[in-house]
C-alpha cells in the first residue's frame, strides 16, 4: 500500500478534462466566491496579487486574510473534502465539499462567515465567464467528484513545484506562484522592469478594463497551467506586449505550439505526463518560451537572471 501511495503522489496525475468538466465548472465558481471574500478584506497589491489562492499541502488556501485586529483563512481541503474557515481567535467552521449547487455553497459560506463575526460583502457574480450567473441563483453548477478534485490538486502540486523552481533563477520582479480564480489557472509571471502599453479594452468577459490594465501595466512574460487547452489540461506561456517574431520562436519541446487565437504557446499536460522526464520537459518549455519574450523583447537578461544556488550552498 505504501509503495502504491508513493507512485500515486510521486507521478503526474492523469485526469481527462472531459471526465470532470461539470465538477471543474462547479469548483471554478466555488473558488471565485472564496477569492472574492479575500478580495473584500485584503489590502490592495499590484497586479491584483492580493486576490489569489495558493497551493497548500491539502488543497487551495487564501493564506491569512486581515480582519479587524486579527486574521482568518479559508482552505479547500481536497484530501478530506472539506472547506475550512479558521479565525485567529480560535473559532472555526467547516463545510462539506460535495455535490451541491453554487447557490447553496454561496449561502453556506456567507452564513458561516456571519456566525464567525466576519461581515463580508462581495460582488455576487463570477468574472471572466459568460454567462455570469449570480451565485445566489446558480443552480446549474452542482457537481463535485471528490476523486477528480483530488487529481486536479495533484496536477497543481506538480505544476507548482516546477513553477517555483523556474522562478528561482530570476532575480527581477516576479510574482508568487499563485492560483487566479478568474480563469482557474495556476501562474507565475516575470517582469522586465519596463512599463507596458495600456491593455486593449474588452476581450475578457465580465471583467472591467481597469482590472486588466492594472494586471498588465508592466511588460511581462507569464506561464501557467489550467484545466483546458489539452485532453488533460495545458501549460501556457505568453508575453505582454508580444514582441515581433514571438509566434515563430523555436519553443521546445516539439509538442509545444503557438496558438494564434489565444496569443500564447501551449503544451498539452499529457505531453508532459507521458514524457520520459516530465520535469525536464516542462522546464524546457518554461525556459524557451521565456527566452522568446526576453530575447525578442530586448530584456536586460544579465541584470534579471542569476543562479541563487550558490547562496544556499554557502549557508550549508
Amino acid at each position: 500500500m505504501a509503495e502504491q501511495r508513493t507512485r500515486q503522489t510521486g507521478g503526474w496525475p492523469r485526469l481527462r478534462v472531459a471526465d470532470w468538466t461539470e465538477t471543474r465548472d462547479t469548483l471554478h465558481m466555488w473558488t471565485q466566491i472564496v477569492g472574492k471574500i479575500r478580495l473584500a478584506h485584503a489590502p490592495l497589491a499590484n497586479h491584483w496579487w492580493q486576490v489569489t489562492l495558493y497551493v497548500s499541502p491539502r488543497g487551495l488556501s487564501t493564506s491569512a486574510i486581515p480582519y479587524r485586529t486579527g486574521a482568518f483563512d479559508i482552505e479547500f481541503d481536497f484530501v478530506d473534502h472539506r472547506l475550512r474557515i479558521r479565525v485567529s481567535d480560535g473559532s472555526r467552521r467547516e463545510l462539506a465539499l460535495e455535490s451541491k449547487p453554487v447557490s447553496r455553497f454561496y449561502n453556506e459560506i456567507m452564513d458561516a462567515l456571519g456566525e464567525l463575526g466576519i461581515h463580508t460583502r462581495i460582488y455576487p457574480r463570477p468574472n471572466e465567464v459568460d454567462p455570469a450567473i449570480p451565485f445566489a441563483e446558480d443552480h446549474r453548477h452542482a457537481a463535485y467528484d471528490p476523486h477528480a478534485a483530488h487529481l486536479f490538486w495533484g496536477q497543481l502540486l506538480r505544476a507548482h513545484r516546477a513553477f517555483a523552481e523556474f522562478r528561482s533563477s530570476f532575480v527581477g520582479k516576479a510574482s508568487p506562484v499563485h492560483f487566479f480564480w478568474g480563469a482557474m489557472d495556476l501562474a507565475v509571471t516575470r517582469f522586465s522592469g519596463r512599463p507596458a502599453p495600456p491593455h486593449p479594452s474588452g476581450g475578457v468577459p465580465n471583467l472591467p478594463d481597469r482590472v486588466t490594465r492594472e494586471a498588465y501595466s508592466l511588460e511581462c512574460s507569464s506561464c501557467g497551467f489550467w484545466p483546458g487547452g489539452g485532453e488533460e489540461g495545458g501549460f501556457y506561456s505568453y508575453a505582454y506586449p508580444e514582441p515581433p517574431g514571438f509566434a515563430g520562436y523555436p519553443v521546445r519541446p516539439a509538442a509545444a505550439s503557438y496558438q494564434r487565437q489565444l496569443g500564447e504557446f501551449l503544451l498539452p499536460y499529457e505531453a508532459v505526463a507521458t514524457a520520459p522526464d516530465p520535469d525536464r520537459t516542462l522546464s524546457e518549455f518554461l525556459q524557451t518560451s521565456y527566452e522568446a519574450a526576453a530575447e525578442l523583447g530586448g530584456w536586460d537578461r544579465v541584470a534579471l537572471e542569476a543562479d541563487l544556488h550558490h547562496v544556499v550552498e554557502q549557508h550549508h
